[in-house]
């Protein structure tokens, strides 16, 4: 990983976003599964460094033959921006927290604390809600989307699953990573991704699932094992 003057740890992730806007929204794919897993315990993560500096979070790097470009996060809410805060959500350590009113999303820490990253949703809202966990990660997905999008949208029907979906890259709607949650070992076509457009942090546009800038998806992917439980709220977080 690359940023303007040195390289930096994967485990330290802290880069920027795409400000040209993405060509296609959505985030619901179809793809094949081998046998689903039981969700396993996950350990207790233990608090990783987060740079200081906002500018070195989002800086432009390089990762799988992709260029990011800096994020011009002097023109975002800073309560978007990576951060750590103490931990609001009454769940465990290790655990993913969606509070999809406010546009956060955490990871809970071990220590009382948590990593808060601001999102994006769709139009109608990420409307799954309760506790899930997530079994598949993937670096630079391909874009498959649903029949009945295409159906909407014929257009789309060149990155169907027949077709092979969309390339990865800047311009797909799923980013740079992608995390899929599954609830009692069934896909529930909802994902946790990457996103080209950071001027969708915090609000609702487009189609889609929860959105987070490329910088913190890469991030995030870094800091969750298969597995980690997730909870996404719809209505105010109660502890």
């Amino acid at each position: 990983m690359q940023n303007t003057s040195s390289l930096i740890s994967r485990r330290n992730f802290v880069l920027g976003s795409l400000a040209a806007p993405a060509i296609l929204g959505g985030c619901t794919t179809v793809q094949e599964r081998s046998a689903l897993n039981t969700p396993q315990p996950v350990a207790d993560p233990m608090p990783s460094p987060i740079d200081p500096e906002p500018a070195s979070r989002y800086a432009a790097f390089e990762d799988g033959g992709h260029f990011v470009p800096a994020v011009p996060i002097e023109r975002m809410n800073p309560e978007y921006l990576r951060q750590r805060v103490p931990n609001p959500t009454g769940e465990a350590p290790g655990t993913v927290v969606v509070d999809t009113p406010k546009r956060f999303l955490y990871l809970v820490e071990n220590d009382g604390s948590a990593l808060r990253y601001g999102v994006g949703i769709g139009r109608d809202g990420f409307s799954w809600e309760g506790k899930g966990y997530i079994h598949w990660r993937q670096h630079w997905p391909r874009w498959k989307p649903p029949s009945e999008m295409i159906a909407r949208q014929p257009e789309l029907e060149k990155y169907s699953v027949a077709n092979g979906g969309m390339d990865p890259g800047l311009l797909n709607p799923l980013g740079a990573r992608a995390l899929y949650i599954f609830q009692n070992r069934q896909d529930t076509l909802y994902r946790l991704h990457g996103n080209p457009e950071w001027q969708s942090i915090g609000k609702a546009v487009s189609s889609g699932c929860v959105r987070l800038l490329n910088h913190d998806i890469v991030d995030l992917y870094e800091r969750v094992p298969f597995h980690a439980p997730i909870v996404v709220h719809q209505g105010p977080m109660t502890v």
